[in-house]
């Protein structure tokens, strides 16, 4: 299958780490109508970047999604091995979970580097064309790749409107 083919079957997620408690449940139900929308146009492949928060739960919607889609496919696009440095425990087992259940992983880069992340964002971008978000603040990684995806054309869909 051509690059662009799949391109055109490919969503990506980015989004805040902090969901704020009391919006967590509306978000979460927001994501999963946004993502089975997706599948029911014809999306198959999720690219996710694997921080928590946002993109955790986006993670745990796909593998979710999953089990009455099997034809969907999570990517875990990892901008660098040592991600869960400083993490809690519990964190990082959720992301070991995430990471055994993903049908691919793939890392932007071998150890942490100052930009690592943006790299990782603008190749979920790159390889995608619909960026299903969770932005409510204009500064920050988020709001980067948010822009990033409307400058090369992809569809936004932000689940915190």
């Amino acid at each position: 299958m051509r690059v662009s083919a799949i391109k055109e079957k490919t969503a990506c997620f980015t989004g805040h780490r902090k969901i704020p408690t009391l919006a967590k449940r509306r978000i979460a139900k927001r994501l999963e109508e946004t993502v089975s929308e997706a599948i029911n146009s014809g999306y198959r492949y999720f690219g996710c970047g694997g921080a928590l928060g946002f993109d955790t739960l986006a993670a745990q919607t796909v593998l979710r999604l999953r089990e009455a889609n099997p034809e969907i496919r999570l990517i875990l696009v990892l901008p660098c091995m040592d991600q869960t440095r400083g993490w809690d425990e519990r964190d990082i087992e959720g992301y070991e979970r995430i990471k055994q259940a993903a049908d691919k992983v793939t890392y932007t880069a071998e150890k942490y580097y100052n930009g690592c992340m943006q790299k990782r964002n603008r190749h979920l971008v790159d390889y995608s064309s619909l960026c299903i978000c969770y932005l409510t603040e204009q500064n920050g990684g988020t709001a980067y790749t948010v822009n990033y995806a409307r400058d090369h054309g992809l569809k936004v869909i932000n689940t915190a409107i």
